[in-house]
């Protein structure tokens, strides 16, 4: 299931997964997705993947009711909910001229935004993966898509997402659990680190190095190795962690790199996202 804000990217997610042989419909009623997959059952092959995307106009509250009825038919049911902030979607629809599918005419395209966006709460709260897409490309999505629904790889269980960022340009909107680094000594103070990024060894040591850190990253691996397990036995794909500092170029980066060789000494396979590297001062 595909949905999300209008205008944060459900069509590029569809096409995206149309490129990996996904039977994609758009637009359906929500009151004929069961007839479909009944269809589907009859003419298709054993394993069929369809992507059903869902329009600002359906009804979100039978959808939610039959996404439970379906997994309870023994479907996989996978949910992806598009997200992106206000400014970057009244700018999105600005530069196309088009207009947002609940304006009605008596207000501006925020408050129509902003209506969506509150009668989707309940959708998004049940999705299995969130895609904040205010600061990605139409490339950046389709590498977050291939990496999230390509069945290339063997099925390795829920699948994380480490992302660094800095507090200055705000929280990500599409992460499940958010921790706050900006306790740690800043290596932007320490002249010969400024330049570097956590990506680089001695700014590693330095974080690494810091008396507290140790003990931070080891009760944060005892919490996740108690919430891991237990985020997935009850069904969830995919868990999105947040590691924050003050800019996003240190602390942070440092730190989801170390947790990520934490999680592979584990088995598992995390990806690893540092959001705002790309806004380094050259």
């Amino acid at each position: 299931m595909i949905t999300g804000l209008s205008g944060a990217g459900r069509s590029e997610a569809a096409d995206d997964l149309e490129d990996l042989g996904w039977f994609v419909i758009d637009n359906l009623p929500v009151t004929l997705l069961d007839k479909v997959i009944e269809l589907g059952q009859l003419g298709g092959e054993p394993g069929q993947r369809l992507a059903f995307v869902i329009g600002p106009t359906a009804d979100h509250v039978d959808l939610l009711e039959r996404i439970v009825a379906m997994r309870r038919d023994d479907h996989r049911v996978r949910v992806l909910f598009l997200d992106a902030s206000t400014p970057v979607l009244v700018k999105r629809y600005g530069a196309t001229r088009r207009r947002h599918p609940l304006d009605n005419g008596h207000g501006s395209i925020t408050d129509a935004i902003e209506r969506e966006r509150l009668s989707l709460e309940a959708v998004k709260a049940a999705a299995d993966l969130v895609i904040d897409t205010t600061e990605l490309t139409v490339h950046q999505l389709k590498a977050r898509v291939l990496d999230a629904f390509s069945e290339g790889r063997p099925d390795e269980g829920m699948r994380v997402v480490l992302t660094s960022f800095g507090f200055k340009y705000g929280l990500p909107l599409d992460v499940d659990l958010v921790f706050d680094v900006r306790f740690l000594p800043n290596p932007h103070w320490v002249d010969t680190l400024r330049p570097l990024t956590g990506l680089d060894e001695a700014v590693r040591t330095f974080v690494l190095e810091q008396s507290t850190t140790g003990e931070f990253l080891h009760r944060l691996e005892h919490l996740l190795d108690l919430v891991m397990p237990a985020y997935e036995a009850e069904g969830k794909s995919y868990l999105n962690l947040a590691i924050g500092c003050t800019g996003g170029q240190h602390r942070s980066v440092a730190l989801a790199e170390e947790l990520a060789r934490w999680m592979r000494r584990k088995g598992l396979r995390p990806s690893v996202v540092h959001r705002d590297l790309p806004r380094r001062a050259n």
